[in-house]
């Protein structure tokens, strides 16, 4: 995954996407193999994934959410979980929220990722309709209380992917830190629309790949 894409902040106010604007290089720039020029590429590639996926016309959305949502249906019927982390939709990403409350009356149990602190892996609270909620970091709502739990699953949103099922976060480091920290590794389910699809994102030894990234289009990228 593509998340540490700069060095630690000095608060949690300063990972958000709006405090990384894009660098000079042009977003279709191929950057070498040295890390300082990727993570320069990395964040004007962003910043251009992220306005192109904001602009997204109503009914395009709304066409492309529900091929999403079919085909994120039917692979989690193939393999089932048992405990799925999920997220709160942000900046025009495909928004999960009625897969996971048609999950939740199957009696499926719902996990929401919570920052704890700079630099730490993030904890998953359990999810269900009606929970308290309280405002997390960039304002994202968070369940305001509970125990950590260990999702088996993750969906997992994409700024940016490509074929191989790297994926390109917001360059703040959780689910790199929160993947690795775990005990037992998830089935990673990346979750994008298929404009944010990227030749090669330049993969570093941090990035890890998802299991399988879903989108809108005809079959899922990996």
């Amino acid at each position: 995954m593509t998340d540490q894409d700069s060095a630690p902040p000095s608060s949690l106010q300063e990972l958000a996407p709006d405090s990384m604007p894009p660098d000079s290089m042009p977003p279709d720039s191929m950057p070498t193999d040295d890390w300082a020029e990727v993570r320069v590429w990395r964040k004007a590639e962003r910043a251009a994934l992220i306005a192109r996926r904001v602009a997204m016309a109503t009914t395009d959305r709304a066409a492309a959410s529900a091929h999403i949502t079919g085909r994120l249906t039917r692979l989690l019927e193939e393999n089932p979980a048992r405990l799925i982390g999920f997220y709160w939709p942000f900046k025009g990403e495909y928004d999960p929220r009625p897969l996971v409350r048609a999950l939740h009356r199957s009696g499926i149990r719902l996990a929401l990722p919570v920052v704890i602190g700079k630099a730490q892996p993030l904890i998953f609270r359990l999810w269900w309709p009606g929970v308290p909620m309280t405002p997390g970091v960039w304002n994202i709502p968070v369940p305001a209380e509970g125990d950590p739990v260990q999702p088996d699953t993750l969906l997992v949103p994409v700024v940016g992917f490509d074929a191989a099922g790297y994926r390109l976060g917001y360059g703040g480091g959780f689910y790199d830190r929160t993947i690795a920290a775990m005990p037992v590794r998830p089935r990673l389910i990346g979750i994008g629309f298929a404009g944010s699809r990227l030749a090669s994102i330049h993969p570093q030894p941090h990035d890890i790949p998802m299991d399988r990234i879903v989108t809108d289009e005809p079959e899922p990228v990996r």
